[in-house]
């Protein structure tokens, strides 16, 4: 069993009301990912990164995860579509150009969080995050589609699961959106419209530890 599956099954859930407060969370790399997907007419294909390709913060209280703040980056240079060809192509300065180092992170920066209630040990409530995601320097704003699980441990599990970076306090993030190469200034080359869709589905899996 995996040390994240081993933190899932050891969850401890409360059926009465939990104290909270703010808590400055960091982004787990071993435990996250992050992926996109091009669905075009001949070809579909999907890139992804984990471990060191991706980082991030989190500031939220599960009492008010409203007011959520937090940013994600992936680095471009550490993204696999599993053809070499096509991933050079991609940070080719053509493309995303990711010689230069503003263009070699997407980020997505957290401005607001609907989600119906406080966080609850151990349930994955839904949500809709805002934030503003940038590709190549061009930032655009976006919704996201998203649950929220807040993992709390005892003291005895955190002795168990420190070794991986967990602590008492975890969160799970899942989300997906969309967005477009037209929209951060990319044009998909006429060559390419059958085997490169415009249209990008990005979707994220994102273990938190408080720090």
């Amino acid at each position: 069993m995996t040390a994240l599956a081993t933190l899932v099954v050891v969850v401890v859930t409360s059926s009465g009301p939990v104290l909270a407060e703010t808590m400055a969370l960091k982004l787990l790399p071993n435990y996250s990912r992050a992926t996109f997907k091009s669905d075009a007419l001949l070809e579909t294909f999907v890139g992804n990164t984990a471990a060191e390709g991706v980082a991030g913060t989190l500031t939220v209280d599960p009492a008010r995860p409203q007011g959520a703040s937090g940013m994600v980056k992936v680095d471009m240079n550490l993204v696999r579509t599993g053809i070499d060809k096509r991933d050079a192509d991609m940070r080719g300065k053509n493309f995303l150009d990711t010689e230069v180092d503003a263009n070699r992170w997407v980020t997505f920066e957290m401005k607001s969080v609907e989600i119906a209630g406080p966080l609850e040990p151990g349930k994955a409530i839904p949500a809709k995050v805002r934030g503003i995601l940038t590709v190549k320097q061009k930032p655009v704003e976006r919704v996201a589609d998203a649950t929220v699980t807040w993992i709390k441990l005892t003291p005895e599990q955190v002795e168990s699961q420190k070794r991986f970076g967990f602590t008492a306090d975890n969160i799970k993030v899942r989300a997906r959106f969309g967005t477009t190469f037209t929209d951060h200034g990319m044009q998909v080359p006429q060559l390419l419209i059958f085997k490169v869709s415009n249209d990008i589905q990005l979707e994220t899996d994102l273990t938190f530890a408080r720090q």
